[in-house]
């Protein structure tokens, strides 16, 4: 399967039983595909970045709102458009996966659901420097990206 940059997908339950990361959104909920995740390919490693879509809109506008009422810069929680709707994009539950584990793009009514071109080069420079502060040994996300990363690598 090819994998198109600005777009979302889905991933196998697979990935979820072989990482067995608490801290990952589970696919399981009502039998629908879940999370939708927007994808960022990693060209370095050749992984790719996943970053979960919560149609929670309020919940993470207040969540962001809050941090940044307190001074304090919020690259975590990036508050856009999905699908038509107002989406939260939460780089920092963000998670590594090999292209064996991406299922499907995500859709509507059969056609691909691009993200906004604007709203992808900000969440690409988050990912770059949530990346970078990662590597200086920050922790940045809710999962172990640095554990993830190498299971992955190790798959590669």
């Amino acid at each position: 399967m090819e994998i198109i940059q600005g777009y979302a997908y889905h991933i196998k339950d697979t990935y979820f039983d072989y990482v067995q990361d608490k801290y990952l959104l589970q696919n399981k909920e009502s039998g629908h595909y879940r999370p939708t995740l927007y994808c960022i390919k990693d060209e370095l490693t050749n992984l790719y970045w996943m970053i979960p879509i919560s149609s929670q809109y309020e919940k993470f506008s207040s969540i962001r709102h809050k941090i940044l009422e307190k001074g304090k810069p919020c690259k975590g929680i990036i508050l856009g458009e999905f699908d038509s709707q107002n989406a939260a994009f939460l780089i920092q539950n963000m998670f590594p996966v090999t292209e064996n584990y991406i299922d499907h793009i995500h859709t509507k009514n059969g056609n691909p659901v691009p993200v906004k071109r604007e709203l992808q080069r900000v969440i690409r420079k988050n990912v770059k420097s949530f990346l970078a502060l990662n590597k200086k040994g920050v922790k940045v996300t809710f999962t172990d990206i640095t554990r993830l990363e190498q299971l992955m690598l190790n798959q590669h």
